[in-house]
């Protein structure tokens, strides 16, 4: 497996492109993307599990429920959330915007939106783009597509990798958002998938929603689950494998390769998160299965007081012990070995635990680094689970002080 250029248009027979029509009132960011596939897809999804969807989510689930798409549209700068029967009937005219102006049914559309939520999403705009939309399809599309579907981001995230399947180089390209209002419960972002595997759809969707319980799932930025994050992947086949339609060889090395898509990309909406000055990754084991490892890991990258204390570069390891220890589990806290690593160094700070000797200086200079790794080790049993989020600064309060207005 390497990775390639390219996002979500290095995959064989995958367009896109993206532009501003003027959703967001402000600045001159780009609101409106388009990712269109030459040939019908296989597609599979997953979605938040907050109570509270967005209108676009009504739509998309509708869909999808036959395991096909072929395009997928996306505007920023409103969620169309909170809004309606008048939300669903403009999501569904976006679809149908796509089908008027290529060769897709309505039916075959994603529509996905982010944004500001409990506003109507007025669709004079996006009409009046997408002539210049559907007229800028192309390869290089994707870096335009890419900033189209970001809101507070600082920075795009897109990732492709190529893997050998049955003898055919097939490739995996991804796209995401995500910054703000980030907590593992499926995904907490928008993230676009492509590839060109032939893969049926049922096990598309097992690869799936397997990779997002390992990755996304375990991401989260300050403990708010959104309501319209979506995952979605189309597959058209255009690689020439043998379709993938069984658990064997290259069904494994296609879900290894979207886990690591799915990996990095995690990674990439922890370390944007709003005001984040540093990724802080956890990675737990001795746990008594991974399930357990996963609810700890979770639980140390929440806690507000732990990622207050990693922002000030303090080696307040207490806080970590503490957040292990409102998580239920069976683990015994005296068998706990706790250090902190980053491209700056190692440190112990715990062990069996209480605390040992260290040095404040060497800590402080470990913590500050940008991308910070929290190990705990448990020593009783073989779960291992790594968890994603990061530091809590100033700048957070800030941006969603107003938000809105």
């Amino acid at each position: 497996m390497k990775q390639v250029r390219g996002g979500v248009t290095a995959p064989a027979g995958f367009l896109a492109s993206g532009l501003r029509v003027g959703i967001k009132k402000t600045g001159d960011k780009k609101d409106l993307a388009l990712v269109w596939s030459e040939a019908p897809c296989a597609a599979a999804a997953v979605y938040t599990r907050n109570k509270v969807i967005g209108q676009p989510l009504v739509v998309t689930r509708e869909h999808l429920a036959d395991g096909r798409a072929q395009a997928v549209i996306v505007n920023s700068g409103n969620a169309n959330t909170c809004t309606g029967e008048a939300g669903v009937q403009a999501a569904r005219r976006m679809a149908a915007l796509v089908a008027e102006r290529l060769p897709v049914r309505a039916e075959d559309v994603v529509v996905a939106s982010t944004g500001v939520i409990g506003v109507q999403l007025d669709l004079t705009p996006i009409e009046a783009g997408m002539d210049a939309l559907v007229a800028g399809l192309s390869k290089a599309g994707s870096i335009d597509a890419r900033e189209a579907i970001l809101t507070t981001d600082t920075m795009k995230k897109e990732l492709a990798v190529s893997v050998e399947i049955g003898g055919k180089a097939v490739t995996i390209g991804a796209m995401a958002k995500g910054s703000g209002m980030i907590h593992p419960n499926m995904a907490t972002m928008l993230c676009f998938m492509t590839t060109d595997c032939a893969i049926s759809s049922a096990l598309l969707q097992e690869a799936l929603s397997e990779t997002v319980k390992r990755t996304f799932n375990r991401v989260s930025v300050d403990g708010d689950t959104s309501t319209n994050d979506m995952v979605v992947i189309l597959a058209n086949g255009r690689a020439g494998n043998a379709p993938i339609g069984d658990h064997g060889a290259d069904f494994r090395a296609f879900a290894e390769a979207l886990d690591y898509v799915g990996t990095q990309m995690a990674r990439m909406i922890a370390r944007d998160g709003e005001g984040a000055t540093k990724l802080v990754e956890c990675v737990v084991s001795g746990a008594a299965s991974e399930a357990e490892a996963e609810a700890l890991a979770k639980s140390v990258i929440t806690s507000s007081l732990v990622k207050t204390a990693v922002f000030g570069s303090d080696a307040n390891w207490g806080r970590v012990l503490c957040a292990l220890g409102y998580t239920p589990s069976s683990f015994d806290p005296a068998s706990v070995q706790l250090a902190f690593e980053s491209p700056r160094g190692y440190i112990e700070v715990c062990k069996d635990g209480a605390g040992i000797p260290f040095s404040e200086e060497k800590a402080k200079l470990v913590l500050g680094a940008q991308e910070i790794t929290i190990l705990v080790e448990l020593g009783g049993g073989p779960g291992q689970a790594t968890a994603w989020g990061c530091d809590l600064s100033y700048e957070y309060v800030r941006i969603n002080g107003d938000y809105r207005t």
